[in-house]
């Protein structure tokens, strides 16, 4: 009688571990840490007056740092939009990365892993808010791709430089904007509905275990807010340039904004359970500067009280295009109060979101968890990790960074920089010399961190090109009519006609800002091809092959630099090749060095036969890695 009795109460034991077991991991699923990321677009490091700013009051961003920890060398993952919150989003240092480049829509690959999509599994509900940057519509890289339930905002940098747009995007479908007609224009404040969006998002998943991305737009873009923002009224007044008052007034309001989502998750009860992160998305840029104020109004790189710099600003590898304000706050974990130095970058935030989470992060990352900087090391569980090396590269720049050591090559082929930051955190005493052995290393750690791009794709740019012009109320913004009565003429003196002529191929086109390959053949020298050498399309040298629509006899060619104000681009070393078939050419029939003019350059060569001429730009007049061509002539019959 008791052995039948005992195997009914091993039973009722296993079962009862069982069902405690299911309850235990259902009680985790619903106790699972909440993860809030708020990004904003563009704030210098000394711009919150928590860093003591004398003009911005930003008192919600304060108290939260004053409530939480602040890092004083928290990095952004790249100097600008798209690239950084590429790293951000997949925990990988843009040496990795597929989005290098800023152009708007550069698509992440279709396989690649995101916070996101790493969350998924794990049952949260993954929103976000504001500027996606990583893939326009059309493409492999739509947020709704990448594990996010629901993306409301902007998927294009241009589109969201604009809150007065047509219309915004959700999950790839138009929100219309009442009233809106671009630019500044319009009834429906953009960033409003963003916002009124993300603490929806927040109340309707209260419930469950949630990641709310919000990399908000402010004070990005056109300055623009309403007049009776509440913001607008503490710096209406001031004696200051306005559009310097409306940055500071937007910077105020995002700060309120700030305030309102964290009093939110304390009315749900979810304080104790919620991580929230605040951070800028790259360096500051040095807004309104003058003579007086070279480093801008708000001094967004310049230490407010000290006047110390951080060298360059948004777009350079420098200090100034890297540091960002960052701060975290979570109640009975973090330590209120805390002030770290800890060095980490935006790759980190996967493997940390990872850690708190119980999420498992993808294999490929290069971040590591900063959770025992955050709630310490006992409350971790195990000690810090620290880097052995941080890298970026952006636009033909490269900066490597071993604990105070920076060495940075400031554009391609230029010699390497050395500076020891915690001497010189300008970098503005440059030490490689004396210390030759550490920027070997540098260089050695720079070499093995780039990996060729691999970018996602567009199966059509259609609506991606649509979301672009909606800046300007749905049309790209109209060309002047009036002539730049400067611009020079290209001879007509023996060279051929361009009217049978086609572009057959080239290495790349700045389609943003319609600065197209046709332009260097469409005989209007106010139109021009611009080309990147940076972002992954081609590395350089440049190439555009023409077709000349026929054999011809060429006896020399004629390049028209950019007929503009500017010279960004304008080729110094070319060279140019003749073929009879479009995908072979043999060596330059020709090779020399422009010089920077804007008038026509006649460029002889020996005689020769072919139909197809090909153009490959090596270097540029001022060192940099574009190409522009206004007009491209042949001369021959």
């Amino acid at each position: 009688m008791r052995a039948p009795l005992m195997q009914n109460r091993i039973c009722l034991s296993v079962m009862g571990v069982f069902l405690f077991g299911i309850a235990a991991a259902a009680e985790a699923q619903t106790t699972r840490p909440n993860v809030i990321y708020i990004m904003a677009d563009e704030l210098g490091y000394f711009e919150p007056s928590f860093m003591g700013n004398p003009i911005i009051q930003t008192p919600n961003i304060d108290r939260m740092a004053a409530e939480g920890i602040r890092f004083t060398q928290g990095l952004a993952g790249s100097s600008v939009c798209a690239p950084t919150r590429c790293c951000f989003l997949t925990g990988k240092h843009s040496g990795h990365t597929s989005v290098r480049s800023n152009g708007g829509g550069t698509p992440l690959r279709a396989d690649e892993e995101t916070i996101a999509s790493m969350l998924k599994p794990l049952g949260y509900a993954t929103g976000g808010f504001g500027k996606w940057g990583c893939g326009g519509r059309g493409s492999t890289g739509v947020p709704e791709k990448h594990g996010f339930d629901v993306f409301v905002g902007y998927y294009d940098q241009v589109h969201a430089h604009s809150y007065y747009p047509p219309y915004i995007l959700r999950n790839s479908e138009e929100m219309p904007l009442a009233g809106n007609h671009g630019n500044s224009n319009g009834d429906t404040y953009s960033h409003y509905v963003i916002m009124d969006e993300a603490t929806k998002f927040i109340r309707e998943h209260q419930d469950q275990p949630f990641f709310a991305y919000l990399p908000v737009t402010p004070p990005h873009g056109i300055f623009d807010i309403p007049d009776d923002d509440p913001a607008w009224a503490i710096y209406k007044d001031l004696a200051l340039p306005e559009q310097a008052k409306r940055y500071a007034a937007m910077v105020t309001m995002l700060d309120r904004q700030v305030g309102e989502v964290l009093r939110l998750v304390k009315e749900l009860g979810l304080e104790e359970n919620t991580l929230v992160f605040f951070s800028g998305d790259n360096g500051g840029a040095d807004y309104f500067a003058s003579k007086e104020q070279p480093r801008g109004v708000h001094g967004a790189n310049k230490h407010p009280t000290t006047g110390v710099e951080f060298r360059g600003k948004k777009g350079k590898l420098y200090e100034g295009g890297l540091r960002i304000p960052a701060i975290a706050r979570w109640p009975g974990k973090i330590e209120p109060g805390t002030v770290s130095d800890l060095l980490w970058y935006f790759p980190d935030i996967l493997p940390t979101i990872a850690e708190v989470t119980g999420a498992t992060a993808p294999a490929d990352i290069d971040g590591i968890s900063i959770l025992p900087e955050l709630i310490g090391e006992s409350a971790a569980g195990h000690p810090q990790a620290k880097h052995e090396y941080l890298y970026w590269e952006i636009s033909g720049q490269t900066a490597v960074r071993m604990g105070n050591w920076k060495a940075i090559q400031p554009k391609k082929d230029a010699d390497w920089e050395l500076y020891d930051l915690d001497r010189d955190v300008s970098e503005s005493m440059h030490v490689a010399q004396a210390n030759p052995s550490v920027l070997a290393k540098l260089k050695g750690f720079a070499e093995q961190a780039h990996t060729p791009v691999v970018e996602g794709t567009f199966e059509s740019r259609e609506l991606h090109e649509r979301d672009r012009a909606a800046k300007f109320g749905g049309k790209p913004p109209v060309k002047k009519t009036r002539k730049n009565k400067s611009a020079m003429k290209m001879p007509t003196k023996g060279m051929l006609s361009n009217k049978d002529w086609s572009v057959v191929r080239f290495s790349s086109e700045n389609t943003g800002n319609h600065k197209f390959a046709r332009n260097a053949i469409d005989g209007d020298p106010e139109t021009l091809w611009h080309t990147k050498f940076s972002g992954g399309i081609t590395p350089p040298p440049h190439e555009l092959v023409i077709d000349l629509g026929a054999v011809h006899r060429i006896e020399g060619f004629v390049y028209l630099a950019r007929q503009d104000g500017g010279w960004n681009g304008a080729i110094k070393n070319i060279e140019f090749c003749v073929s009879d078939t479009a995908d072979h050419f043999a060596d330059p029939v020709v090779t020399t060095e422009l010089s920077k003019t804007r008038a026509p350059q006649t460029i002889p060569c020996e005689p020769v036969s072919g139909r197809y001429v090909l153009l490959r730009a090596t270097s540029e007049q001022g060192g940099r890695e574009f190409a522009t061509v206004a007009e491209l002539g042949v001369i021959g019959n």
